[in-house]
């Protein structure tokens, strides 16, 4: 694993003439951001060894680097989800490729349904800590020399990017909630009783992504701040029949104030 991990990094190494430090993944919310990167080159999956290819509607397959703002970046577009097929290991792969690129800072998004009966569809909720229910620990099997074999995730998602990113919100008026989120395998939407099973857990809000990055992202010593876009509502009397599509559409239309946050915040990071 380790062998094929640096491969790929030694392959993306000769091709990057910027050193970023700061990574984002690209999820539900965040599309638009690609379009602000400047002096960009591009590098697809396909042409990456060792790369697993993304398979869903809406999420494209390449590694942008470039600059937001005066910040030199790496941004996944399109991520690799559980529900696809893919292990665990190939689903976070591309974190630790970002540890041995010198990545320091992960930024990520998605997605998710709403079981906090004070949330409302288009609401942004910055993560303030996760619950892992899938079925694999991205963890699982032999110990890769990044982290130790039990990491700390006592503070998964950093405190002083969290309150970075309120300051940022309250200076532009912009409506944020907290809250935990909780990552489920997919690719089924919850059913009501599961809903009321994760409220009662302590979930504020559930998606199928993002928890096996994060834990994978902490064991490599990387920070991360991570926000939701709150899609759909989980909340008993509120919840209606979904599609992707809405979605996205859901997500679309919450993505100018979720892009203001991201932009700034890592440009102040």
């Amino acid at each position: 694993m380790l062998e094929r991990i640096q491969e790929t990094a030694a392959f993306l190494k000769e091709r990057m003439h910027t050193q970023p430090e700061t990574a984002i993944i690209l999820g539900t919310g965040l599309g638009s951001l690609a379009g602000e990167i400047t002096d960009k080159y591009e590098i697809k999956y396909e042409d990456i060894p060792n790369f697993p290819v993304s398979t869903v509607e809406g999420h494209s397959g390449k590694l942008i680097f470039g600059k937001l703002g005066s910040k030199d970046i790496m941004a996944m577009q399109g991520r690799f989800h559980f529900y696809e097929g893919y292990s665990m290991k190939e689903v976070t792969f591309p974190v630790r490729v970002m540890r041995e690129l010198g990545i320091k800072t992960l930024f990520v998004s998605n997605a998710s349904g709403g079981t906090n009966p004070d949330f409302a569809i288009g609401d942004l909720m910055i993560i303030t800590d996760h619950i892992n229910y899938f079925p694999e620990h991205p963890l699982r099997g032999k110990n890769i020399p990044y982290g130790p074999r039990f990491p700390d995730m006592s503070e998964a998602y950093d405190k002083e990017l969290i309150r970075k990113a309120d300051a940022i919100a309250a200076e532009k008026g912009i409506k944020v909630q907290h809250g935990v989120y909780l990552g489920t395998q997919g690719p089924t939407f919850e059913t009501p009783a599961e809903y009321k099973m994760f409220h009662v857990l302590g979930a504020d809000a559930v998606g199928m992504s993002t928890v096996p990055e994060v834990i994978v992202a902490n064991h490599c010593g990387i920070k991360v701040f991570g926000v939701s876009v709150i899609t759909d509502l989980g909340v008993e009397g509120k919840i209606v029949e979904v599609s992707h599509e809405e979605v996205q559409k859901a997500a679309d239309a919450a993505q100018p104030k979720m892009t203001e946050i991201m932009r700034e915040l890592i440009n102040r990071a």
